[in-house]
């Protein structure tokens, strides 16, 4: 439970600058939410990269021993998958696929990361601050309900770092970046 409890501060804690530049009054952000906005951020800033690469560099490796940058989205998916299914109490619907061998289009690495959180989004949305520490089954292990959204959401943030070092790399600039770089005016 501390480990849980540990890993659910550190992606709230991570998150709460980007909460803090909102703007409005002041609120009360409970575990649950902040799990929860920090799990709809990933989500965002992923599938946002997913559609921005384009279809030619979805082979780059910056080095042999790399990922592909299409294989971080079939990485993430088959992370999500198995995550998801646990947090359901059901079976794991992509068990035996690899992805990251079994896709090579853009179109199919977009498709399976937005089917990837489509699976996982109902799951995620029913987490609560009643049931955020509820014990499930995952593999031999239970674990809080709250701590797989939060080791889910971490793993995602740093396939989304790790894809946003290839974008840089080609040139392009990341959509949490040109996100916050778009208010601004030239001089600013």
């Amino acid at each position: 439970m501390t480990r849980s409890l540990a890993l659910a501060s550190i992606v709230l804690l991570s998150a709460s600058p980007a909460f803090a530049q909102m703007g409005g009054p002041p609120q009360k952000i409970t575990l649950a939410q902040g799990i929860t906005r920090a799990y709809d951020g990933v989500k965002r800033n992923l599938t946002e990269m997913a559609e921005k690469m384009p279809e030619a560099d979805y082979g780059y490796k910056p080095h042999p021993d790399s990922r592909a940058f299409g294989q971080l989205f079939a990485h993430a998916a088959n992370s999500m998958y198995g995550s998801c299914a646990a947090l359901k109490g059901v079976a794991n619907p992509n068990q035996g696929k690899n992805l990251e061998e079994l896709l090579k289009t853009k179109a199919e690495f977009v498709k399976a990361i937005n089917d990837a959180y489509a699976f996982c989004d109902d799951a995620v949305k029913g987490i609560t601050d009643a049931n955020v520490a509820e014990m499930v089954k995952q593999g031999q292990n239970e674990v809080a309900r709250g701590s797989i959204v939060a080791g889910l959401t971490s793993h995602n943030n740093e396939m989304y770092g790790t894809g946003a070092a290839y974008m840089r790399a080609k040139g392009l600039v990341p959509p949490s970046t040109e996100r916050t770089m778009a208010p601004r005016k030239p001089g600013q």
